[in-house]
């Protein structure tokens, strides 16, 4: 094993959006309409549903990637699927920063940008 940095960064990209994920599905009404108050006033009030199943897809994406890329490290030391995984990692939380953003919630896009930055990491190691 000659990358344990980028393994571990894609188990933690993995476990991070498979948990997101799940809170989202299995708490959706919760998180719509949470989402509904916190994207009242921008131009995302009518369209939070379709964000929110764009995002769960994204999530989900990332997740089966960052997973499969560790297995395909581990087994022989491949990089595609691992690649990819940060790659979605780092695309998901743009979204999600952009989200913030158009919020004007400064302290939420502040933690994605914590996220974020293991993201491109993840990207360039596995490049």
């Amino acid at each position: 094993m000659n990358n344990p940095a980028s393994l571990l960064l894609l188990v933690f990209f993995g476990i991070t959006f498979l948990q997101s994920s799940y809170e989202k599905l299995f708490y959706w009404e919760d998180n719509v309409n949470w989402l509904k108050e916190h994207f009242a006033k921008t131009k995302l009030k009518n369209h939070v549903k379709l964000a929110l199943i764009n995002l769960v897809v994204m999530e989900l994406i990332s997740t089966i990637l960052c997973f499969v890329g560790c297995i395909e490290l581990l087994v022989n030391k491949g990089r595609l699927f691992g690649y990819y995984g940060a790659l979605f990692s780092a695309i998901t939380l743009l979204m999600m920063l952009f989200g913030q953003r158009l919020a004007k919630d400064y302290d939420g896009a502040r933690t994605i940008v914590i996220y974020f930055i293991p993201a491109v990491m993840a990207v360039y190691w596995l490049s």
